[in-house]
């Protein structure tokens, strides 16, 4: 990796870690676990309209991992990362699929697994199947989140694109 590509990827994590930390400071306005706008996902999308799968994974993992460690819960870190690989798995088959056009549906369907990720791991550590009358809730946040988190990443690529140094 040359000294640009990781200088670039090296801010970009630095921006999406950012985004968590001021949306984690936000209190959230409904009263239901695990909802919230998830919007350092705008980095993902943005890295995976102009930059290889990879460079966008490096950078989520690297943003998961910094910000468990910023936030101090290792039950976050299973949380955050069955929903971000859930998440980003989904991003990458949509986006190859649609070849990079309409990134809010890509954003849509990468909310709702990031939710489907997470409902998932809180099943298997609870053991509770009382979890999944979540489910009606996140599919409805993950629609609303995930179309805005996908118009912002729209627009902001627009605007960062002939500002965006690549290798």
């Amino acid at each position: 990796m040359n000294l640009k590509r990781l200088t670039t990827l090296s801010v970009f994590t630095v921006v999406a870690l950012t985004i968590f930390i001021l949306e984690s400071a936000i209190p959230n306005p409904v009263p239901i676990p695990g909802i919230k706008l998830g919007l350092s996902n705008i980095v993902t999308l943005i890295l995976l309209l102009n930059f290889t799968p990879a460079d966008a994974f490096i950078v989520l993992l690297a943003r998961i991992f910094l910000s468990a460690f910023f936030a101090g819960q290792a039950v976050s870190l299973i949380y955050s990362l069955c929903g971000g690989l859930f998440c980003f798995v989904i991003m990458c088959l949509l986006n190859r699929f649609l070849n990079g056009h309409f990134i809010f549906i890509t954003s849509i369907f990468g909310a709702l697994l990031h939710n489907a990720g997470q409902l998932g791991a809180a099943f298997l550590i609870t053991r509770n199947v009382g979890v999944l009358a979540y489910l009606p809730f996140l599919v409805l946040s993950g629609t609303i989140t995930g179309l805005f988190t996908g118009l912002c990443a729209h627009y902001a690529q627009k605007y960062l694109l002939p500002h965006i140094p690549r290798s």
